[in-house]
């Protein structure tokens, strides 16, 4: 029988976020895996666990993974976490629950704290819908396809950010989304954290006064449907009546269907369509 991985959450600043099933699982398990055992350590010496441990990180993800999943058929059981929060979020952690399942091994979560979700939930933003990004590519290209996506993102965005890096992100999002709202948190369940409702616009000016410190999350409102509206009701006025009908009539689209596209797009009725064409 395979052994099970238990992909286990640790606290994001609070060492009190961590909940029993966690700490019983770690102190059971045959072996821990954690993205950076020398942070590790402190966590289980605090709860005065002693299980044994290996690295398992973004530099040897793939080969390790399967020197891991190797001990789980042997059935051994093992509990992966990551440096804080939940494995498998912006890190990792992906990439060895894969390969567990292509090899038909026994995986499972054991909830807990997770940066992204508490500063969503402190935010005063909207909830319901959201897409999380983590940290955006720093490879150039990659970034402003990233960027571009999400200018017409209508959900709650969340991004992850270091200190040295904020600024430079923040102006970015700046100059492609435009002036939004969104919370500022940085160092969330610790001593300092704090939350800031602002701008992009206001935000830098704060930083300029203010140096960034520790780890943020940036909670961006998306852009609302009515903007989206008004935006693609500006784009069409400014094509003639004809090149807007064109633009449906060329995909196959018959020429009554095409005027009530037009129509719709424009916000007007289909009669006043017709009257411009003839």
């Amino acid at each position: 029988m395979s052994g099970t991985l238990y992909l286990c959450a640790t606290p994001i600043g609070n060492l009190e976020d961590i909940t029993y099933r966690v700490l019983r699982t770690l102190k059971e398990v045959d072996l821990i895996a954690a993205e950076d055992t020398r942070n590790s350590i402190k966590l289980l010496n605090h709860f005065d666990i002693h299980t044994p441990m290996t690295s398992y990180h973004e530099f040897n993800k793939i080969e390790k993974a399967y020197q891991l999943v190797a001990k789980l058929k042997e059935g051994q059981n093992i509990a992966l976490i990551t440096d804080a929060g939940t494995p498998g979020i912006s890190d990792p952690g992906e990439d060895i629950v894969r390969i567990c399942y292509e090899e038909g091994v026994p995986v499972t979560s054991l909830p807990g704290a997770a940066a992204c979700i508490t500063a969503l939930t402190m935010s005063g933003r909207p909830t319901r819908r959201f897409a999380f990004e983590a940290f955006l590519p720093r490879e150039k290209k990659e970034r402003a396809a990233v960027l571009e996506e999400l200018k017409g993102e209508t959900r709650t965005m969340i991004i992850y950010e270091a200190p040295h890096h904020l600024i430079k992100t923040i102006t970015e999002l700046y100059e492609v989304l435009g002036d939004r709202q969104l919370t500022v948190c940085r160092e969330l369940t610790k001593k300092h954290e704090e939350k800031l409702q602002t701008t992009f616009s206001s935000f830098l000016a704060f930083c300029e006064t203010n140096e960034p410190r520790g780890e943020y999350v940036l909670i961006i409102c998306g852009k609302s449907r009515d903007e989206i509206t008004k935006e693609k009701q500006s784009s069409w006025e400014a094509m003639t009546i004809e090149e807007h009908m064109e633009h449906y009539e060329s995909q196959g689209i018959d020429h009554k269907e095409a005027m009530k596209l037009v129509a719709k797009d424009r916000g007007v009725s289909k009669r006043d369509i017709y009257q411009a064409l003839l």
